[in-house]
């Protein structure tokens, strides 16, 4: 696709990293990926499977660890609301047939939820830490949510010195898609300069994400169009034209 036009780095957990870096290689963006949060499968107990009208996904890292168990099977009956797109087909390839995606962001799942006329139980595998309370959004319907806490997110302790050093240099942009993962950056990068980090671009997938970013000061914040991919690629390619210019 003729010259690459800028670094960017990404920082969501693999084996999501890797997917975003082999598209912006494809748009001619040249890509790092330093995983702020690593996948570990949590070992707790889950409820008998008869009885809940549907399981709830707010993260594929859901899906990944109740494989990592051998735990999809006792589950795959039921049918599936997934937050968005990447999700749902996360859940599709593991063998669940009914799954519907609120292509969109947590409210756009308890939205959806709602139109449904959900009934209870739910079984909802999450990780330990949530930026949302799915169980008192869903209080207001009255709809009983089993909660089971399946991974957790670990937070990286430090960048790598060499990507430290090029942020607001030769990395002119920061792929943030979860809000958790905006306050581990924002965390990491603290000793920034100030004229780097006004130099440095957040492109975020949501208002949610870019909170953390805004309180620690980065002052270069662009919000995707929709909470997905695709929309972070076209937000990706538009700041990375507009810096190399006509």
């Amino acid at each position: 696709m003729g010259a690459t036009l800028m670094k960017m780095l990404v920082t969501r957990p693999e084996p999501d990293a890797q997917a975003t870096l082999a598209r912006l290689d494809a748009l001619g963006i040249a890509g790092v990926a330093v995983p702020l949060m690593v996948r570990q499968t949590l070992d707790s107990s889950l409820p008998p499977p008869d009885g809940f009208t549907a399981m709830v996904l707010t993260s594929a890292n859901a899906v990944r660890a109740l494989a990592d168990r051998d735990m999809l099977a006792p589950y795959r009956h039921l049918p599936v609301f997934a937050v968005g797109d990447h999700t749902a087909r996360e859940a599709n390839e593991a063998g669940f047939e009914r799954v519907s995606s609120a292509a969109g962001a947590f409210q756009d799942l308890v939205n959806a939820m709602t139109i449904a006329r959900m009934k209870g139980p739910i079984f909802y595998p999450a990780g330990k830490h949530q930026s949302a309370d799915l169980a008192k959004a869903l209080a207001p319907l009255g709809v009983m949510v089993a909660t089971a806490k399946v991974y957790e997110m670990v937070a990286a302790d430090a960048l790598p010195d060499a990507v430290l050093a090029e942020l607001g240099e030769e990395i002119g942009a920061v792929l943030a898609y979860s809000r958790r993962s905006a306050e581990v950056f924002a965390r990491l990068a603290d000793a920034l300069p100030r004229t780097r980090r006004s130099r440095l671009a957040m492109l975020c997938m949501s208002e949610a994400v870019a909170e953390p970013l805004l309180e620690a000061r980065f002052s270069r914040i662009s919000l995707a169009d929709r909470p997905d991919e695709d929309a972070m690629m076209s937000l990706a390619l538009a700041f990375a034209r507009e810096q190399t210019g006509p």
